[in-house]
């Protein structure tokens, strides 16, 4: 199948189009997608989600582009495919309605073949709608924010998505596959086709293949078929998070002849191609070895991230992801759980190259709804063609390792059908995908229960107790049916207790609290049966805002006394919160303390120093149960000169020593057990200067961190994280922004206002900063910098050239950098 990127120059409306005299009524803008229409909006008091959302509207926009479709395609098929159009989507070809799509982050494809005129310009037109608020429990975006490719092939051809690859076995140097061809034919007769793979490792010329085999079927008339080819290769390189080997496998399908009684051979012999990466390996589970990949047992040391991309909303550029995971990794994680819907097909390309486990999720809710708008009303009807288009677009991905049906599902009690509706979903997986465990992220019953049941129950969100023993395990046990991996979101506290009732059960922590990652991880290494953990979440969002908040408080305040869910976004997170604030990256990829402290608990050597603000001692911090503890990187407290004053250190070593000015202030043991092991802490009067933390193992100094007392902002750094993009109108540059002070020491309370202007070639996607609270317009120049930065995003168009970015402060004056753009 001719594969044909459609993503330069759409035009792009507010509102619904319906016919083409509104065309010329509005002129509308040129974008190019991926596109996210919502993140161009103003926050608003007013906005229905609410904290859902982080304060941005709902609305309807649409897309239109003209496509010239070549006459000689006239005897061929032609379509759209969509890796995801946020949502409610309808699709017009010159006019007329050719199809729709309601969930945002499913694949689909569109045929076009019987509405377009070949031989001329084509209007498309793509409507989208996110008006119906709350349709999310987070920021969902709007429109195009995948893109949209355009498809031509013969009538007997690959379908979309169509190729896959399964490793049977690997054993004595030979790996032993399956390649799956799915192949349509939307002609009138049966056809005879020969169908032939080839295997070559991704970066090597074709004609180095290591692997071929072929394979002659028959596809009837006006229907579908696979061929299944068996294929050895010989010293196999093998994919797992530290060696992402990734193979390509390229599909060829020549249409043959006519078969009636007999074949007979067709006039002009058609050729149908497609291609995609793989990887090779093997992956099993149970309850007395754990997870292993390749035969190796893995522990997953996972995040859960959401779509979005934060300064840039919702949409996703191949760049973005790969950005993200190598940043996750370096950190120390292996694994991505996508919360809570399928991810785009750039982040779990990411994933292969770069070498990331995917727990890979498909619904944040069924048939009961979680908000008003949510995919509850299209489950019933639409749950098995969306949940098929998700599985065969990533079922070829090694990358990916495990299913996912649900997260916090209503119906986990059994109501609506749930028992029922559990074990459907997780067979219809098995029948696309026999090779990968299948799970779901279940949680307490806080909701779930009929009424008769919840009596007496806790209500609060993901609460662990229980108004009687093994309550729990009882109503879900028929929920866990068909389930390889049970997933605990919250609950590590019944991993041993479940175990002794399921000695079988093989559990995942699919939900944690971040900041409990220092106890909670011995015991995920501990037990066998318990095969990882997933912390909310490895990368900000938007959306869900302030889930992750802390607040300080008198001790006598009320809030103190209530704790943890006295912060909840309900009941503090008002206008202008946006982000979620609960993650170990900031949105614009700087990493946050909690991220540091994890690095330590996973084994890092080195030592992070931060400080608690003078003007909160003595007061009691609430911190959600999905934040952490509100370390500053920072040492700038002037007008609080000998008033006592916390700081902590993360360390894996024996003891810190803490040091003002080079003296002494003490050396202490790091705490190994209770909330926060791998910690320290001091408390002493302040003082400008230097602050620095040594760690010592064995009396030898392991690592040291710093802070220190800055002047006033001086000047700004630019640092691109890449000078040079591709002019393919999809390449992205982050450039990070500093306010350094006279001696070029970041200023780390500094919040002063800038302009961004960018001249030449290329756009400015996104400007801002990773403050939680604010009604910046990410997609305009204007922004004031948090904790002494500030971010912006440079994006390729389709033209070579240089980008010049200046970044401006009416005291500071003007700071630039240049970007290239090269084909």
């Amino acid at each position: 199948m001719q594969r044909i990127n459609l993503d330069e120059k759409w035009c792009f409306r507010r509102g619904m189009l319906d016919s083409v005299g509104m065309l010329q009524w509005d002129p509308g803008e040129l974008v190019n997608l991926p596109h996210d229409g919502m993140i161009h909006l103003d926050v608003t008091k007013e906005a229905q989600a609410q904290h859902d959302s982080g304060y941005y509207p709902g609305d309807t926009c649409n897309y239109t582009r003209y496509v010239m479709i070549p006459r000689e395609w006239e005897k061929d098929l032609v379509g759209l495919q969509f890796d995801g159009v946020m949502m409610h989507t309808s699709i017009d070809v010159n006019g007329c309605k050719v199809g729709e799509h309601h969930y945002g982050y499913s694949p689909f494809y569109v045929d076009l073949t019987d509405y377009v005129t070949f031989g001329e310009e084509n209007r498309i037109t793509i409507n989208v709608n996110t008006g119906v608020q709350p349709s999310s429990r987070w920021y969902t975006g709007s429109g195009l924010f995948r893109g949209v490719t355009l498809c031509h092939s013969p009538r007997v051809f690959i379908l979309p998505d169509g190729i896959n690859v399964v490793t049977r076995e690997v054993t004595d140097q030979i790996a032993f596959l399956e390649a799956q061809v799915e192949i349509g034919n939307e002609t009138l007769e049966n056809h005879m086709v020969e169908v032939k793979v080839e295997l070559w490792k991704e970066g090597e010329p074709e004609e180095k293949a290591v692997a071929e085999a072929r394979r002659m079927i028959e596809v009837g008339k006006n229907n579908r078929e696979t061929a299944r080819i068996s294929i050895h290769l010989s010293d196999p390189v093998l994919w797992d998070a530290e060696n992402p080997n990734l193979y390509i496998v390229k599909a060829t399908v020549t249409d043959q002849s006519v078969f009636r009684t007999h074949s007979n051979p067709v006039p002009i012999q058609t050729v149908d191609e497609a291609q995609t990466l793989f990887g090779i390996r093997t992956i099993t589970v149970d309850s007395v070895r754990g997870l292993r990949i390749n035969g190796k047992p893995v522990k997953l040391k996972g995040g859960c991230v959401h779509h979005d991309n934060g300064l840039l909303g919702a949409v996703s550029l191949y760049e973005c992801e790969e950005r993200k995971i190598r940043k996750l990794k370096e950190t120390g994680f292996n694994a991505v759980r996508t919360a809570h819907n399928p991810p785009s097909g750039a982040l779990v390309e990411a994933c292969d190259r770069l070498g990331m486990y995917i727990f890979d999720e498909a619904f944040d809710a069924w048939g009961m709804a979680k908000r008003t708008g949510d995919y509850s009303q299209y489950f019933a009807a639409l749950w098995e063609k969306d949940l098929t288009a998700f599985i065969k677009r990533d079922r070829v991905h090694p990358s990916v390792i495990m299913w996912s049906t649900g997260n916090e599902i209503p119906e986990r009690g059994g109501l609506n059908q749930g028992y029922s509706t559990a074990t459907k979903l997780a067979e219809c997986i098995r029948t696309l995908d026999p090779t990968r465990p299948v799970s779901n992220g279940i949680c307490s019953f806080w909701s779930g229960l009929d009424d008769a049941m919840a009596k007496g129950q806790d209500q609060t969100q993901n609460a662990a107790t229980e108004k009687e023993a093994d309550f729990w395990e009882k109503q879900t046990e028929a929920f866990t049916n068909g389930l390889d991996v049970v997933g605990y979101n919250y609950m590590e506290d019944l991993y041993e207790r479940d175990h002794e009732l399921y000695p079988e059960r093989v559990i995942l922590g699919s939900e944690n609290f971040p900041r409990e990652i220092g106890f909670r991880w011995p015991v995920v290494e501990k037990l066998p049966y318990v095969i990882g953990e997933f912390t909310w979440t490895a990368w900000d969002y938007i959306g869900e805002a302030g889930i992750g908040k802390s607040l300080f408080v008198e001790e006598t305040d009320p809030l103190a006394k209530k704790g943890p869910w006295a912060v909840m976004p309900s009941s503090t997170t008002y206008y202008p919160w946006r982000l979620a604030n609960d993650a170990d990256f900031d949105i614009t990829g700087i990493r946050k303390p909690q991220g540091d402290y994890r690095s330590v608990v996973w084994g890092s050597e080195k030592t992070y120093l931060y400080s608690m603000q003078p003007q909160n001692y003595g007061k009691a911090e609430v911190i959600s149960m999905w934040g952490f503890t509100d370390a500053r990187k920072c040492w700038n407290y002037t007008g609080f000169e000998g008033k006592p004053v916390e700081v902590i250190a993360f360390s894996g070593a024996e003891e810190v020593e803490l040091l003002l000015n080079g003296v002494s202030v003490g050396k202490k043991e790091v705490q190994k057990d209770g909330n926060l092991p791998n910690s320290v802490r001091f408390v002493l009067p302040y003082e400008k200067g230097v602050l620095e933390a040594v760690s010592y193992t064995d009396g030898m100094e392991v690592s040291r961190d710093r802070l220190a007392t800055t002047g006033e902002p001086a000047e700004i750094r630019l640092i691109p994280e890449k000078k040079e993009l591709r002019a393919n109108g999809h390449d992205v540059v982050f450039v990070q922004i500093e306010i350094l002070d006279q001696n070029g020491l970041l200023v780390t309370d500094a919040q002063i206002p800038l302009k961004a202007v960018l001249s030449g070639v290329g756009e400015l996607s996104g400007f801002g900063s990773a403050n939680p609270v604010t009604e910046d317009n990410y997609t305009q120049p204007e922004t004031y910098s948090f904790r002494g930065r500030a971010t912006a995003v440079i994006r390729s168009g389709y033209e070579q050239g240089s980008a010049e970015l200046v970044i401006e402060n009416a005291q500071l004056g003007s700071f630039r950098t240049e970007i290239r753009m090269l084909l």
